[in-house]
């Protein structure tokens, strides 16, 4: 009888890792979405904003670079996408009036992010991901 029980656990276990699999960051789930991102960057205050949209699974789009940029974010990795933490000490430097939001999906999940050059944190952040990635020239 113990015997049985203990094969009707493993029997569960098997059944229940079915259809799993491990992800990059070593959770199970579905595989990988992969990278679809919509990018919108506003060169300046008052200027027209340019759209980009850029796939990476096989590099696309209509991105200007998308090689490139695929290769930027892939190197900046998931943690770019997170905003700068609240309280964290930043130099008050200004690095321009550049602003880009970046939506849609980095390696299977959500990215619904902001990014602006107003202060040392955030032009790090920036600069992660790179002039080829937002495509707007620096001042």
């Amino acid at each position: 009888m113990r015997r049985a029980a203990v094969l009707a656990v493993v029997a569960l276990a098997t059944l229940a890792a079915c259809g799993s699999e491990a992800t990059s960051d070593g959770r199970t789930g579905a595989p990988s979405a992969g990278t679809s991102l919509t990018v919108v960057v506003t060169p300046d205050e008052g200027k027209d904003a340019s759209t980009y949209e850029l796939t990476c699974d096989q590099a696309g789009g209509d991105h200007p670079q998308p090689e490139q940029a695929c290769e930027a974010v892939a190197a900046a990795g998931a943690s770019v996408f997170e905003p700068v933490p609240a309280g964290q000490s930043c130099t008050q430097i200004f690095g321009g009036p550049q602003t880009a939001t970046v939506t849609g999906t980095y390696d299977g999940r959500q990215v619904d992010a902001t990014f602006s050059r107003t202060d040392g944190c955030e032009i790090a952040r920036w600069d992660e991901l790179g002039t080829t990635f937002f495509t707007v020239p620096l001042q």
